[in-house]
């Protein structure tokens, strides 16, 4: 097996100027991707609820918490093996992996009762398969379409993460409800199953010889170039900042925050899942826009201006009278970080994606996703430890400093950045 995507595979994608939304070959990548973010999140709440039946409470944080061990520890080294062997090969090799842990794990369910040290293991293995698919899959828009077409797509991949995240709750709540966790994790092995064929139908464009040419690179030193190449590069280094930066502020308030913010004001399970409904109802419109309008102008202006009220309404949802301001208020913090880079900005992924050589692009998606989902989460436990300090508002504040912070950083450096024609 060679370091690099096969010839007979490896064709153009698209013809020239082909708008996205209309190119087949990208249609079937979305609707694969689609269907693997589903099965994602029907995995973790069938998980969730095998943990719980199968051990007390820590040992159910212990499950929940295992595989983001791997997955942000060989995160790094997913981006090498995605520029080493091609991001279509990885893509299709660890949504195959996927699945045979996830059907494995469903029969050994339906014999047997939910054992922890099986469940840990499932969360282990899916980590590290994880580690390799989410580098990967980030580079593989670059090789479907031209350039031009790249924010569009990221705006059409944002509106698939966002109907991932609506159809998979009932999905996977309907399927642990109907048959228990082994249903569940059937439900979800069969989404992976169901990608399979549309990414094995996907066309990738064939790298030049002198971009397949540090392929033969030790994984070691491979790895160590893609950080200098990162490090050095003049839009790439600062916007990765940002990314990092918006992130960070928002993840914890955002995430642990809310369920304290709700509880705090009596609000419920019901009006938090309606402020979290804000938060994905902005983003998906922050996805639509750059879909549906392909190239931004100075996009790198946009979204750092943009992330300065982004930043002031997610301060203001901890001081809001009432959950219907807070669902106007998360429904702001989504739109406007929507597109940059929290909450999977298109416009902010647009521009890694045309900045970046073909050759460096996996190992730069694994520094994205290691910055946007394998670091934010380490923040959780400080963030409850804060608001148990100092109360719900001063974080929220402090993320909103954090996340205007990031915003700076952007218009210092990143005002004349934008994704290519």
């Amino acid at each position: 097996m060679t370091a690099t995507e096969p010839r007979t595979t490896a064709t153009a994608p698209a013809k020239a100027g082909k708008p996205a939304h209309r190119d087949g070959n990208v249609l079937r990548w979305l609707a694969a991707y689609t269907a693997s973010m589903i099965g994602d999140s029907v995995y973790f709440a069938a998980l969730s609820w095998a943990a719980t039946r199968s051990g007390d409470a820590t040992q159910t944080g212990l499950v929940l918490a295992v595989g983001a061990v791997p997955r942000a520890v060989l995160m790094l080294g997913g981006g090498v093996v995605a520029d080493r062997f091609g991001p279509r090969r990885v893509v299709i090799g660890s949504d195959a992996a996927r699945c045979v842990v996830i059907l494995a794990l469903a029969a050994a369910l339906w014999v047997s009762t939910p054992a922890v040290w099986l469940l840990v293991v499932a969360a282990l293995l899916f980590g590290v398969v994880d580690a390799l698919f989410l580098p990967a899959v980030g580079a593989l828009p670059p090789r479907l379409t031209a350039p031009g077409e790249l924010a569009r797509v990221q705006g059409m991949r944002g509106l698939a993460q966002r109907v991932a995240t609506v159809t998979a709750a009932p999905a996977g709540g309907a399927a642990v409800a109907l048959g228990g966790p082994a249903t569940g994790f059937a439900v979800a092995g069969a989404l992976f199953a169901l990608s399979l064929p549309l990414l094995l139908a996907v066309k990738v464009r064939e790298l030049p010889a002198d971009d397949r040419a540090g392929t033969t690179e030790s994984p070691r030193r491979q790895l160590l170039s893609g950080l200098r190449y990162v490090r050095g590069h003049k839009v790439l280094a600062p916007l990765m900042v940002v990314i990092a930066v918006t992130e960070m502020g928002f993840s914890g308030p955002g995430n642990v925050g809310m369920v304290l913010l709700a509880d705090e004001r009596g609000w419920g399970a019901g009006g938090m899942g309606w402020v979290v409904s804000g938060f994905g109802a902005g983003a998906g419109l922050a996805a639509l826009f750059v879909a549906v309008r392909g190239r931004v102008r100075r996009a790198g202006a946009v979204l750092s201006w943009t992330a300065l009220p982004g930043a002031a309404a997610l301060a203001a949802l901890a001081f809001v009278p009432s959950v219907a301001w807070a669902v106007l208020a998360a429904l702001l913090v989504g739109l406007l970080l929507g597109l940059g880079g929290a909450l999977g900005g298109a416009l902010g992924g647009a521009l890694v994606q045309t900045v970046t050589e073909p050759a460096y692009m996996g190992r730069v998606m694994s520094v994205a996703s290691l910055l946007t989902l394998g670091v934010p989460p380490l923040c959780y436990p400080l963030t409850g430890v804060a608001i148990g300090t100092w109360g719900v508002g001063p974080v929220f504040v402090a993320g909103a400093v954090v996340t205007g912070a990031g915003a700076l950083v952007g218009l210092r450096r990143l005002r004349g950045a934008e994704p290519a024609r």
